[in-house]
């Protein structure tokens, strides 16, 4: 391949590679490839993602290295979208050579995102969660279903109960994952929705300091995956819920300023994820613990699932050229390549 034609994958492409290659398995090939970077995350660049706030939303840049490939994605997220028809959520991202800094893949990552946050959770509830075969999934918008096949494959969740507080959202969740090979269960309140609950996931989008689930809602035993509160000024649960349980988040320095983590004080004890999938330090330790994974979403997860994609469009030729980079036949002569193009 030439080296200023740089493989894109375009949002047709990705649904394309999604299809082909089926939904349930990208979800388990994206959480082996997310544990097997985690385990070697001592060798990445670490830096909290630089954020552009506003009061309608968010606009960030998530950058990492291996040392061989840089990787970065940009994302907002923008809760009002969706009263104009919009996305919340819309993503791209680039890999690139270290050696050389070139280009080697551009891919959309609004789809690829909602991927890699399912595959993220259902990866955090295999190392913490209890046995169980009943999830609870409060918030059923653009997320939902890729959360309840992810843990579904990987953590053999054989029932989903749904809530939201727009009905059609819970339908529209219904519709899609029929046929799945779990039971969809519909409920009209959060409380109908955890019981017998051993997982509760909560994914939400608005961006204000919620209460989802309040503390005498959270039994013993279970595992919260908290991915909706993502940003600072945006959380699910109720402070009283944190202090109760044993916490485990990607990053501390970002988690801290954007996750359910902002409500307690700096120094209050949290655990990497990353460590416990090294075998560093141990998970879930009590079948009465509450484990909580404080899910903002972290630039290797994204590194990840980009190299994974860079991986399998070029076993299955997915992807399109773009003539990105400036390539004349004397590297010092950029200014003479513009004049014989005309």
């Amino acid at each position: 391949m030439a080296l200023n034609l740089v493989p894109f994958v375009s949002v047709d492409k990705m649904m394309q590679l999604v299809l082909h290659l089926g939904i349930e398995r990208v979800l388990v090939d994206l959480v082996a490839e997310i544990e097997a970077d985690f385990r070697r995350w001592p060798l990445f660049d670490k830096t909290p993602r630089v954020a552009s706030h506003s009061d309608v939303g968010v606009i960030e840049l998530m950058p990492t290295s291996d040392g061989e490939t840089y990787g970065f994605k940009y994302v907002n997220g923008h809760p009002a979208n969706m009263k104009q028809g919009l996305q919340t959520v819309t993503a791209f991202g680039l890999l690139a050579d270290v050696a050389t800094g070139y280009p080697v893949l551009l891919s959309e990552m609004t789809i690829l995102t909602a991927l890699r946050t399912a595959a993220t959770s259902a990866m955090a509830a295999k190392w913490l969660g209890p046995k169980t075969e009943v999830m609870a999934l409060i918030g059923n918008g653009a997320q939902a279903e890729f959360q309840a096949l992810a843990f579904h494959k990987v953590c053999g969740i054989r029932e989903v109960r749904l809530y939201d507080i727009d009905p059609a959202a819970t339908a529209k969740c219904v519709k899609n994952l029929a046929g799945r090979g779990f039971t969809v269960t519909s409920c009209t309140t959060p409380e109908a929705a955890i019981q017998g609950a051993g997982i509760i996931t909560t994914v939400t989008a608005d961006k204000q300091y919620a209460t989802i689930l309040t503390d005498n809602m959270v039994g013993a035993g279970v595992h919260l995956n908290a991915v909706g509160g993502d940003c600072p000024g945006k959380t699910e649960l109720h402070r009283d819920i944190l202090l109760r349980s044993s916490i485990f988040v990607e990053y501390p320095e970002q988690s801290r300023v954007e996750g359910e983590i902002q409500q307690l004080a700096p120094d209050h004890p949290v655990t990497e994820l990353w460590r416990v999938i090294a075998g560093e330090v141990p998970g879930r330790t009590s079948p009465a613990e509450i484990t909580l994974f404080d899910s903002v979403g972290f630039a290797i997860e994204d590194f990840s699932a980009l190299r994974y994609v860079l991986g399998k469009i070029k076993e299955t030729g997915l992807f399109d050229n773009l003539d990105m980079i400036a390539d004349p036949d004397d590297p010092r002569d950029l200014f003479g390549m513009i004049l014989r193009a005309s």
